[in-house]
């Protein structure tokens, strides 16, 4: 497992030197704050595996008034209105995702976060960011790496992924992060085990996440969300 690390971290830092001179500009979709001022606190939602931006923004006119919210579409196009921010395989019938896209997808989200200051006024430090799925598992990804960047993540059915640990954050630069973690337990995508086995280790890092289970499949309920708003506004 070291040496699976080890190897996942060298080609991640290799990439990142490229992706940062090619990586391209993702497509959002974006609702200005009804309660206007000059820095609004900004919500960036990201949807799962085989979805698109009209997904979680559908839930858009629900967030806060004072929220600029801003809807990402992946950037991998798997069919029409279909997107992924990195492919699966399911060799030996266990999904796997392909790490060298996941990290792409990584940075260029950081890079769209960076440069969402040259179109539109936020609050560089009330910086949110809310996934499902496979958006959840890269709302992971930047929280735990680039804290500095992110107030909170609302994690709504996914995972921590293995090769993004050794470069997470040192605990001094996570301790102000928020975490809001929801899943089903009857969720046969992504498992329970996923977001308690992630609890146990944000803990081990110093992060006490606002945790929840509800007896639901692998979806986004009423009352995940209504507890994602509370929190949200606290």
């Amino acid at each position: 497992m070291k040496l699976l690390s080890t190897i996942i971290l060298f080609i991640a830092l290799a990439f990142t030197s490229f992706a940062q001179k090619t990586t391209p500009s993702l497509y959002y979709i974006f609702k200005e704050p009804k309660i206007k001022s000059a820095k609004p606190p900004v919500i960036i939602l990201m949807h799962g595996l085989r979805s698109n931006e009209k997904d979680l923004f559908s839930f858009a006119n629900q967030l806060p008034d004072s929220f600029l919210v801003i809807s990402l579409r992946a950037p991998i196009k798997l069919e029409n209105d279909s997107y992924a921010w990195y492919h699966l395989s399911f060799e030996n019938g266990k999904p796997t995702g392909n790490p060298i896209e996941a990290e792409a997808s990584r940075l260029m989200i950081i890079d769209f976060i960076n440069n969402l200051k040259n179109k539109h006024a936020f609050n560089e430090k009330r910086v949110y960011l809310c996934g499902f799925s496979q958006g959840a598992i890269m709302a992971y990804s930047i929280g735990l790496t680039v804290s500095e960047k992110i107030k909170g993540i609302a994690i709504m059915s996914g995972r921590l992924l293995e090769e993004v640990k050794p470069i997470i954050a040192t605990k001094d630069k996570l301790k102000n992060l928020k975490v809001f973690i929801s899943h089903g337990t009857n969720d046969n995508v992504l498992p329970i085990s996923n977001a308690r086995e992630a609890n146990t280790y944000l803990k081990q890092i110093g992060i006490t996440a606002t945790y929840k289970e509800y007896p639901e499949p692998h979806t986004i309920s009423n009352a995940m969300f209504v507890d994602m708003l509370m929190w949200l506004k606290k």
